[in-house]
């Protein structure tokens, strides 16, 4: 308890109490500046930057070059300084969008040397690899149930089951007892194709129980991010060139495949649900051959800058993220095919620039620096932001937290928050004290199915041992009937993704005030702090990715 007021006191707050008292009194330069926060200045950065002008701000795009030079502007306005590449606000990023190609073919044989020929685009399909051309495989098959292992928490889909030189196949999902954040890692497929490659696999296919599904349409490509030797830095569909061939099988052929096993298909999902794993050697041999065209281009992060005040902290860095993409041009719905994203992410754009203002009017600067950080590509998965945590522009050991800021559903008053990924580290003690400074209350995440934990850029940062959150909009109401979600289900449904995601949707521009001044809060706390953030003991990423 003392250590935080002694803290306080030496940056000018005043933390009454433990971390979690949730008392904070900001000095008069901050909340001068704090309140200076404008509506309209908001509602104009989303304006622009959903504009039909912009396009949809695909990467590549003449739209999005306006939505970059957009923020370059603004940046230079507020006086934030380049925190880019050569002197720039500029980070480079190479993207790759790779498509498969004509000839696809896929063979399973069984131990008496009969063959299954699939047909490619009903039985299955395969994902266009990211660095080769032609890819030929043919080595056995292995059920390896969801395809995690996580002996820690007392499930191993592996354990038991000798994979090295096979191909393994797994369903999509995660046993029951999985916190969600947890589960939402567990699922993800970079998640899976990395503990495939870790165990010796040289493929992994993706199969479903559900007899009315699908297998993936891919005809618009897959998307990865190049390093500056030209090789996948990161895709969510490709983590080495240990792992040969990724595909998809629909349940005719899975059932096929689990015969002479034991295993019931008709039960397997339930198994697995209840943290029973079912794996087991599939006595099957499968055969294919695939290739991949590939289309490459530029596009840029976009970063500000502003230099701390204290002589050894100033080189620690607070990073706000933001991604400044959308989708661009598509499949046109009620006569609009321009997908312009206002809530997603031009709010969130909006909300960090306003930030970066908040921080320029600051005569004495917080010790930290405060890097401002617009990626590309987020759309495309989460790209631009898994470039720079991992290629940044600053010391990546010196970056010591992430506060992300994604489509924050500003459409009702902001009364209470969910601080998404911040229950990991001892950022949760800055969301709780900001929060309560502004009067709103802290929630646990009243939508865990929808897995935002994973698909939003705090991600990439945690993925590098950052602590990182990404504040999003509680359930309660001034109703008092505390069902936000359920509003935001149904505005979703009409906008989320559409065209008529726009700035004539439904916006409640104080409640993105509140939502700048809220995230201020938390990094203007963390900048000023003694210690950086730190993972809690024991914790899940903090043990696999923390530093």
């Amino acid at each position: 308890m003392k250590r935080f007021l002694i803290l306080a006191l030496s940056c000018g707050l005043l933390l009454q109490g433990s971390a979690s008292a949730q008392s904070l009194a900001l000095d008069k330069p901050a909340e001068k500046s704090l309140k200076k926060v404008k509506t309209n200045d908001i509602k104009a950065h989303i304006k622009y930057l959903a504009d039909d002008r912009l396009q949809g701000r695909k990467p590549g795009t003449e739209g999005y070059q306006m939505a970059v030079d957009y923020v370059v502007e603004h940046y230079q306005k507020a006086g934030i300084e380049p925190g880019g590449e050569n002197g720039t606000y500029l980070q480079l990023v190479r993207l790759r969008q790779s498509f498969p190609g004509k000839e696809a073919s896929m063979t399973i044989a069984d131990s008496t040397g009969s063959e299954l020929q699939l047909t490619y685009g009903k039985d299955f399909s395969i994902y266009p690899h990211a660095e080769e051309p032609e890819v030929r495989v043919e080595a056995p098959l292995v059920f390896a149930g969801y395809g995690i292992s996580a002996p820690d928490l007392g499930y191993d889909d592996y354990a038991g089951i000798d994979v090295t030189g096979k191909i393994v196949v797994v369903m999509r999902g995660a046993p029951a007892s999985f916190p969600s954040t947890v589960s939402a890692y567990s699922r993800d497929m970079m998640t899976v194709l990395k503990i495939a490659a870790e165990k010796g696999a040289v493929g992994v296919i993706v199969a479903t129980d559900n007899p009315k599904a699908g297998v993936a349409n891919l005809a618009r490509g897959t998307y990865s991010v190049m390093d500056p030797n030209g090789k996948v830095a990161v895709s969510r569909n490709y983590v080495s060139d240990k792992i040969r061939v990724l595909g998809n099988i629909n349940a005719a052929t899975f059932e096929q495949l689990l015969k002479g096993t034991g295993i019931e298909m008709a039960k397997l999902g339930e198994q697995l649900k209840q943290g029973k794993p079912a794996s087991a050697p599939l006595n099957r041999t499968l055969r294919t051959s695939y290739t991949s065209n590939y289309k490459d281009f530029e596009s840029h992060n976009v970063i500000g800058k502003i230099t701390g005040s204290d002589p050894q902290l100033q080189n620690e860095y607070v990073v706000h993220s933001a991604h400044l993409d959308h989708v661009g041009i598509g499949r046109a719905v009620n006569g609009d095919s321009i997908y312009n994203g206002a809530h997603d992410n031009a709010s969130g754009v909006a909300s960090v620039l306003e930030i970066g203002k908040i921080y320029s009017r600051l005569k004495e600067k917080p010790k930290r620096s405060v890097l401002f950080v617009m990626v590309t590509a987020e759309e495309m998965g989460l790209l631009g932001s898994a470039y720079f945590a991992r290629y940044p522009t600053v010391p990546a050991e010196q970056i010591v937290a992430n506060i992300n800021t994604d489509m924050p559903t500003i459409i009702a008053p902001l009364l209470s928050v969910v601080g998404l990924g911040a229950n990991h580290s001892t950022l949760e003690n800055e969301v709780a004290t900001a929060a309560n400074h502004l009067g709103m209350t802290v929630e646990d995440d009243p939508e865990p199915e929808q897995m935002r934990f994973i698909r939003s850029d705090q991600y990439s940062f945690v993925m590098q041992g950052i602590p990182a959150l990404h504040i999003k909009y509680g359930n309660k109401t001034k109703d008092g009937q505390n069902n936000l979600n359920k509003q935001v289900e149904q505005w979703r449904k009409v906008h989320y993704h559409l065209p008529q995601d726009e700035i004539t949707s439904t916006f409640d521009f104080n409640a993105g005030k509140r939502y700048v001044q809220l995230n201020f809060l938390i990094s203007y706390q963390v900048a000023n702090a003694a210690q950086r953030p730190s993972w809690k003991q024991g914790d899940f990423f903090g043990t696999r990715f923390g530093r």
